[in-house]
């Protein structure tokens, strides 16, 4: 194996690792506020809208698809097209989501006093508990992490791993607070390979 080779699978293997670092950091810190923003959701009459900016954003795409096929029927709103009218997604029983790691991202502040005018509750994921975005959250989810990439240690990856594994957690508390079983979830998904499987595991048993 080349010198070129070696290096490449070192920093491969370094960025995987400050990753799983990240999330068994996420996993010591899981507290109360992770029960609140669970129990937030739970207890919402209306929907969840869940927002963010940039890498943030695309997780909180796939945490809102998470969510809606699992039973939190969830809608993702862009915080630049929310100033633009969207705003009036929201509706007096929803819950407002919103992450952002630095919590000062400048398009998100439209929301934010939307939802407090409103009273809309909201639960922001955060890695700066001081921001403006934790203290202006009913709930603040602290997903501080100790490094980025390996190489730059700037770019958006060990942030957004942490980000997209505290929703997947989120999803399945919620999952299990309702009850939700695996005809639920075929129900769910009529147009896929996944009922299918569900079916042919069912009828096997």
């Amino acid at each position: 194996m080349t010198t070129r080779n070696e290096e490449l699978l070192m920093v491969g293997r370094t960025m995987i690792h400050t990753e799983a670092e990240a999330l068994t950091l996420l996993e010591q810190s899981l507290n109360e506020s992770f029960i609140a923003a669970v129990e937030t959701i739970y207890t919402c009459r209306g929907k969840v809208v869940i927002t963010g900016m940039g890498k943030s954003g695309i997780i909180a795409r796939k945490i809102a698809a998470t969510l809606t096929s699992t039973g939190t029927p969830t809608i993702f709103l862009h915080p630049a097209e929310a100033s633009h009218g969207d705003l009036g997604i929201i509706s007096e029983d929803d819950v407002i989501f919103a992450l952002s790691y630095s919590g000062e991202t400048d398009e998100l502040r439209a929301i934010v006093e939307y939802a407090e005018h409103n009273n809309n509750p909201i639960i922001a994921m955060t890695g700066n508990a001081t921001s403006s975005l934790a203290n202006h959250a009913n709930v603040c989810l602290n997903i501080t992490i100790t490094a980025e990439d390996s190489v730059l240690d700037i770019v958006p990856t060990a942030s957004t791993t942490a980000q997209l594994a505290l929703g997947d957690a989120i999803a399945t508390a919620l999952m299990h607070l309702r009850g939700f079983h695996c005809s639920d979830f075929a129900r769910l998904h009529p147009g896929g390979y996944i009922e299918r499987r569900i079916e042919m595991t069912q009828n096997n048993k």
